[in-house]
């Protein structure tokens, strides 16, 4: 009564059938007939006296799939569909979902190459030196796991971590790197070199039961080391689900010596939560903020903040992704002396860290940048607010649809400074006048670009952005050899 003609249903055993639907126009023609065969299944049967009724689960799947299946794999398909139809309740019907399969069987099979690559010894660790910037001096070195692929190269942790992130094997790799950071250690101890490392822990290995157990096992296989040299470091963004107990791990390992940092602060919503209820010795500010705190008011803001939250909370504080001079100028400028980052060194192999570290000299910039007072942190501020609008305005004369920055060179945060200088009648001095005044002459240029812009000629303001890029650059410098003054 419900199949049509050309369809077929079978028994393949027990209580289980099963039904070839042909001619489907589309997967949501089949809901109409898969409705109507469980309501079929579940219409009463008398036998004798009895009035029996029973229900039917369903598993569908379809045909072609993405990828060439025969005839047993669709049965397979459906009898894995038929039991999560059981699961949810019986009475209906379940679509085997073929693309979350091979998502399934592809992240089976990485796990499976990853635990391979442990047996394989394909792994490795780099080392990213830390340094004081004013003083020069090497405060340690980050551990950073790498995976030597015989196919692939060297490949970077974002490509397999995430894959076992959720899986047993991430405290097993976690183990292997701080148990191979201990070795290196032992390494460089023998030959007179003496190299704190900070070690990446994961929330898994974290709040695995036995996690201060197993880091004394590793400890004590490696008693040429003392644990202050070991750091461990959990990331902010860490699925952290019982702060408490994470916080009493905490605790005991700072009673072995060991001591926490949060790496990558500022990124995740639990910031201020982490930060007063795990005692960890110091705050690592995400790279993210000090790549774009040159250019990003707010950016600055962040690193700022942080900094202050590290004072008050009577923390060290470190900061990535350090690429330039000006990165390290800013961040000694703003009383941050720690630092690691591409502009220091990038992550190297453990042989080459004593021939770097013989070498290695702190740009001059940083070894005479003082902190600066609370005067000249607004000028910090209305410097970098600078450039933002110089790049805001380029971006609005290229992409019409941004709007244009602030023209008025008065409403400005560096046109508010300049005007209260005047009023504390310490903006009278030549250096300030001149300052000021390339100041207007970037507004009024500023102004004449959106003006030909708005009237069709918008490829002459562009070609004119290089004017107000050298307005900038003599503003900023006149600004630079100002700021002791100020």
């Amino acid at each position: 009564q419900i199949l049509r003609e050309g369809d077929t249903l079978a028994r393949i055993g027990g209580d289980e059938f099963v039904a070839v639907l042909v001619d489907l126009p589309d997967i949501a023609a089949s809901t109409p007939l898969l409705s109507r065969m469980l309501a079929a299944a579940a219409e009463p049967v008398v036998v004798g006296d009895l009035l029996l009724q029973v229900s039917a689960s369903v598993g569908v799947t379809f045909y072609p799939q993405a990828e060439e299946v025969d005839a047993d794999q669709l049965l397979r398909q459906a009898d894995q569909a038929m039991y999560q139809a059981k699961l949810s309740g019986k009475n209906r019907y379940h679509v085997f979902d073929a693309e979350l399969d091979r998502n399934t069987r592809g992240h089976h099979e990485s796990v499976a190459r990853i635990r391979k690559a442990m047996v394989d010894d394909e792994f490795v660790l780099y080392y990213q030196p830390k340094v004081n910037m004013r003083t020069g001096a090497v405060i340690g070195a980050e551990a950073l796991i790498r995976w030597q692929h015989p196919q692939r190269g060297l490949l970077s942790p974002a490509v397999f971590l995430p894959v076992i992130e959720d899986d047993p094997l991430a405290v097993v790799l976690g183990e292997w790197v701080v148990d191979s950071a201990l070795a290196q250690m032992e390494t460089w101890h023998a030959a007179g070199l003496n190299v704190p490392v900070s070690v990446n822990i994961g929330a898994r290995q974290l709040q695995a039961s036995n996690f201060v157990q197993r880091l004394r096992s590793l400890l004590a296989a490696h008693p040429e080391i003392s644990p202050a040299n070991l750091e461990l470091e959990v990331l902010e963004t860490s699925a952290l689900e019982d702060l408490a107990q994470v916080s009493g791990v905490i605790e005991a390992c700072l009673n072995i010596g060991i001591h926490f940092s949060l790496d990558d602060f500022g990124t995740g919503y639990s910031s201020l939560t982490y930060l007063k209820r795990l005692h960890v010795s110091q705050l690592k500010i995400d790279q993210s903020f000090i790549r774009d705190m040159l250019d990003d008011p707010d950016d600055l803001a962040i690193v700022e903040s942080v900094l202050g939250l590290a004072t008050a909370f009577r923390r060290k504080v470190i900061a990535e992704g350090v690429e330039s001079p000006e990165h390290g100028e800013m961040l000694l400028q703003l009383g941050c002396e720690l630092a690691q980052g591409f502009g220091i060194a990038r992550p190297m192999p453990a042989h080459e860290l004593a021939a770097w570290m013989a070498s290695w000299r702190p740009d001059p910039l940083w070894t005479a940048q003082p902190a600066v007072s609370s005067a000249d942190l607004q000028l910090l501020y209305a410097t970098v607010e600078h450039r933002a609008w110089i790049a805001a305005l380029g971006k609005h004369l290229t992409d019409k649809r941004a709007a244009p920055p602030q023209l008025d060179h008065h409403q400005c945060r560096l046109g508010e400074w300049l005007d209260a200088e005047r009023l504390a009648t310490r903006g009278t001095g030549d250096d300030f006048q001149t300052i000021d005044a390339v100041h207007q002459q970037a507004h009024a240029l500023a102004t004449e670009l959106c003006t030909l812009s708005a009237h069709g000629r918008q490829h002459e303001a562009i070609a004119r952005l290089g004017e107000l890029s050298d307005l900038r650059d003599t503003l900023l410098a006149l600004l630079k050899g100002g700021q002791s003054h100020t």
